[in-house]
């Protein structure tokens, strides 16, 4: 009946997503008492790559964070995961140090922080559109508005979501532009090398020819010198006269 308030049903896609981001969550609540290991566990846990192409994700800090409070909270964890630090867990010490290196990096240059803080604008954006069609569409439906994005913390989460597609959209066009100039200059060396060999072998017979040509001038004299020589010694056979038959 239209006008009737109904509650809309908690979707059940990505529940796989959405148990991995609590889990995160309860993690990042423990900030404070977060240990060296517990550090290390979660930038290397199980998905960790896909979460970890957002800098700010790495380095648990908001994007309007400013710059020097964010170098700060890249020091602390820094140091938290720093391999001397981790002498038992040298290898899983230096895979983390590096990220949260990788991430600050990231951050601490102009232009690809503002990248960053394009794709995190561009995630509110379609997340917000979303909600506004949601909302469309319910209304349309003569159903009640309300939509689970109401709650900031849902709305939260949905931006968290769209930002890490979007992160992994971007690495993953990268990684295709890099696949494709990889080829293309394997394609161009494979093209040099042909051509260097090709230029090899004929510098190779025009030396060749080069060096044999006075030998080739020389045997053709002698031929027709030979020839020359041969045919004064040709004697003409002159076949006999005929001589009439007397009677």
């Amino acid at each position: 009946m239209a006008g009737k308030s109904t509650e809309p049903e908690s979707p059940k896609k990505n529940e796989n997503f959405d148990q991995f981001y609590t889990e995160v969550k309860e993690i990042e609540k423990r900030d404070s008492v977060l240990t060296s290991k517990q550090q290390i566990d979660r930038l290397l846990r199980p998905g960790a790559s896909y979460f970890n192409l957002n800098p700010y994700e790495v380095l648990q800090l908001d994007h309007d964070t400013p710059l020097d409070e964010a170098k700060k909270k890249y020091k602390r964890l820094s140091i938290l995961v720093h391999p001397d630090k981790n002498q038992d867990d040298l290898e899983r010490a230096n895979n983390a140090f590096e990220t949260v290196n990788r991430a600050w990096r990231t951050i601490d240059n102009d232009e690809s922080r503002k990248k960053c803080l394009e794709i995190i604008q561009e995630a509110k954006d379609m997340t917000e559109f979303m909600v506004v069609e949601k909302r469309k569409k319910l209304k349309k439906e003569g159903k009640d508005t309300k939509v689970e994005e109401d709650d900031p913390a849902v709305m939260k989460r949905s931006i968290y979501v769209q930002t890490c597609k979007l992160f992994a959209d971007l690495e993953r066009k990268r990684k295709d532009h890099e696949a494709r100039e990889l080829q293309e200059r394997k394609r161009k060396r494979e093209q040099e090398i042909d051509e260097e060999q090709k230029a090899t072998v004929s510098k190779e017979w025009q030396k060749n020819f080069d060096e044999s040509r006075e030998s080739r001038v020389n045997s053709w004299k002698a031929f027709q010198e030979s020839t020359k020589k041969s045919s004064k010694k040709i004697k003409i056979f002159k076949p006999p006269k005929h001589k009439a038959e007397s009677r």
